[in-house]
């Protein structure tokens, strides 16, 4: 396509990989069986499809195939996870454990579900974070006892990119008897992640975040020892009960693809796209004097660059004028708000810093051309929309 923008919006979603889309095709032409029509031979092919799909998304997080439960994306996943587990023990529980627990930080999905279950009797407790978005272990140790029943934190941030310690999390919820709970969609494909490492009970993915197709993810439920959910909807049992709804075959082969490549290319994909993330923010960094990037500086998924323009700029004017790039002002799910970002106010930006802020996120299909490009094309409309009293003073 002639003179398409420069695409640099990788935590909103990613573009389907290639590989991707051919291994979904023949299950939306060829074969679009039902998956759970197993009394003919299209179904069965379907049902096997599907279920080396689950055992590739398994591999990517070193778990088993029956942990892994489909579901249409990651935020579904958190809402099974976190509702689930909580009307589980509200019916099965001794009724001691109502805490639940999680950053202030979080996708939207996390805190809504944890603050819906507080209409459910239970109790949130939404921790803050340091000033590099980082979980203060501390706190969590002060918050996290015998009344806790979940600890929800999430892996990779969506706005600022920062990686989360989660095998301490973990431990501290489990010596505390508490389940652990990880919202992994920005981490899948980026991060090495295994669920015996991590400490993890419940794990959550989501397709379009490692270049899959939309509509698709999957949560990872333990069996040994076994987390215990309830299912959010009643239907004809698909997912173990733990999901009903008639699965998506193309959808489905798709996430296994992708899982497969994350799998297999993450370390290399990691590699390009930390130079080129590096290129990025010395160049800008050379032309804005003064820009500042949020979040800790290493403890960070390499494409994310969250950063603060000087010059009292806004940042959506920042975008009119440099359209041929794609780019962002924070999560893509509240991004049309005019409202600061809650996650960069709760790293202690002000009302003007965090609207002056702009989410880059660089993927696996960032060429060193883009990086250019999008370098000049940013400097460029920083320099257009300072204010002019700003201009002149330099």
């Amino acid at each position: 396509m002639r003179n398409r923008p420069v695409y640099l919006d990788n935590h909103a979603t990613t573009p389907a990989d290639p590989r991707v889309l051919a291994a979904m095709r023949p299950w939306w032409e060829e074969n679009f069986a039902n998956p759970a029509s197993i009394e003919h031979a299209m179904g069965r092919e379907a049902e096997a499809a599907v279920e080396a799909a689950r055992e590739q998304v398994a591999e990517l997080i070193g778990a088993e195939a029956r942990e892994i439960v489909l579901t249409s994306g990651a935020t579904e996943s958190n809402n099974l996870a976190i509702k689930g587990a909580a009307r589980f023990h509200a019916r099965h529980g001794d009724g001691g454990r109502r805490r639940i627990v999680t950053l202030a930080t979080e996708h939207k999905c996390v805190l809504e579900s944890v603050r819906d279950l507080e209409a459910e009797g239970f109790e949130p407790v939404i921790l803050p974070v340091g000033p590099d978005g980082l979980i203060e272990l501390d706190a969590l140790r002060d918050a996290v006892d015998s009344r806790t029943l979940l600890v929800s934190v999430m892996a990779v941030n969506n706005e600022i990119g920062v990686i989360q310690p989660l095998a301490e999390v973990a431990a501290i919820a489990r010596e505390a008897g508490a389940l652990f709970h990880t919202d992994a969609a920005q981490a899948a494909g980026r991060i090495p992640l295994d669920v015996e490492a991590i400490g993890a009970d419940l794990l959550s993915l989501s397709g379009h975040k490692m270049y899959g197709p939309k509509g698709i993810g999957a949560l990872y439920v333990r069996r040994r020892p076994r987390a215990r959910i309830a299912p959010l909807m009643s239907g004809g049992g698909q997912e173990r009960g733990l999901r009903s709804g008639t699965l998506p075959a193309p959808l489905v082969v798709g996430l296994g693809e992708a899982a497969r490549i994350a799998a297999g290319e993450g370390l290399l994909d990691t590699g390009r796209i930390r130079e080129q993330a590096g290129l990025l923010l010395d160049g800008l960094t050379r032309a804005i004097p003064g820009l500042r990037l949020n979040g800790h500086p290493e403890a960070r998924v390499p494409g994310n660059l969250n950063l603060t323009f000087p010059g009292g700029v806004d940042a959506q004017a920042l975008m009119r004028a440099a359209p041929d790039v794609c780019v962002s002002t924070g999560s893509a799910c509240s991004s049309a708000e005019v409202a600061p970002s809650y996650v960069l106010k709760a790293l202690g930006l002000a009302d003007g810093e965090a609207r002056a802020t702009l989410r880059i996120g660089l993927g696996r299909f960032t060429s060193p051309a883009d990086t250019e490009r999008a370098i000049a094309s940013l400097a460029e409309a920083w320099r257009r929309v300072r204010p002019s009293s700003q201009a002149a003073a330099e």
